[in-house]
């Protein structure tokens, strides 16, 4: 019976250093596993454990849905103790939210300024947060389209009704087309054409279901529609750089698993995540 134990406890073992290796794994579920396996296979402890879960909440922004989805899949079947729950929506949003006190475990934001707002205001701690990813901003038209639309001057064509971008001032995505836009001394022109939606995943929908002609939206969102197509990319001189800031929210009631999770977000595994729906990780 021993030699049974023994050899459980080393099966266990092993395992766990391979969840520690991939980048998602954590000491404390280490511990906890050697542990449950050396006290003879208790089955009340054991049910015990598997009945606490801890819910993290997760303030992301909208062009991160996809991908953030297939990271909760993997993550949640290796920690069976964590729920993640992702509160998608414009980083702005999401930002005044968590000054507001809206229970939040980690942001995961489309900007830095909203970032920076919260380190400023000490709702986020500075050392626990950095720039993640890296993305570009395009403009989009319907997939069955015939317009030819292939810069921001061809916005100003009399065909072209209704451009949709995101609320300049709570959704990153549409202060970044403001600028482009203002760049081009085309801001004020196109105003009669302009229509503005919560968030970015909102301006993609209204091109899809034809409720625009064009819209300004992340190339990693074009990338994941089968309605809309890239009609074009926005020279990125145009408009400040799009980095993606994830941090730790300091009220959070859950800060170990926070920690584990913003961990591994920063792991390859999840990184190839990340790219395979076209984003891009800084130098």
């Amino acid at each position: 019976m021993q030699k049974l134990i023994k050899s459980s406890t080393i099966f266990v073992l092993v395992i766990s250093i391979i969840l520690l290796l991939s980048g998602c794994g954590t000491k404390q579920q280490l511990d906890s596993n050697v542990g449950s396996a050396g006290q003879n296979g208790s089955s009340s402890q054991t049910s015990s454990k598997t009945a606490e879960t801890t819910e993290l909440t997760i303030s992301a922004a909208a062009s991160l849905t996809d991908a953030l989805k297939e990271i909760q899949h993997s993550y949640e079947s290796i920690h069976t103790g964590i729920k993640l729950n992702f509160n998608f929506g414009g980083s702005g949003a999401l930002e005044k939210q968590i000054e507001q006190g809206a229970p939040s475990d980690l942001f995961l934001s489309a900007s830095t300024k909203n970032m920076k707002s919260l380190v400023d205001q000490q709702l986020i701690d500075t050392k626990k947060q950095k720039t993640w990813l890296t993305n570009k901003l395009v403009a989009v038209i319907p997939a069955d389209g015939t317009m030819n639309i292939a810069s921001v001057t061809d916005l100003t064509k009399k065909e072209v009704k209704k451009v949709a971008i995101g609320i300049p001032e709570s959704v990153p995505a549409g202060n970044y087309a403001q600028e482009a836009l203002t760049k081009a001394e085309l801001w004020d022109t196109l105003q009669n054409k302009l229509v503005q939606a919560k968030d970015v995943r909102q301006v993609l929908q209204y091109v899809e279901t034809g409720n625009a002609d064009v819209g300004f939206v992340y190339k990693t969102d074009a990338l994941t529609s089968q309605k809309a197509k890239i009609a074009f990319e926005v020279d990125p001189k145009t408009y400040s750089p799009v980095e993606y800031p994830i941090g730790i929210v300091k009220a959070s009631k859950h800060i170990q698993e926070a920690e584990d999770f913003y961990a591994c977000l920063q792991s390859q595994e999840s990184l190839n995540i990340m790219a395979k729906y076209g984003f891009t990780v800084p130098k």
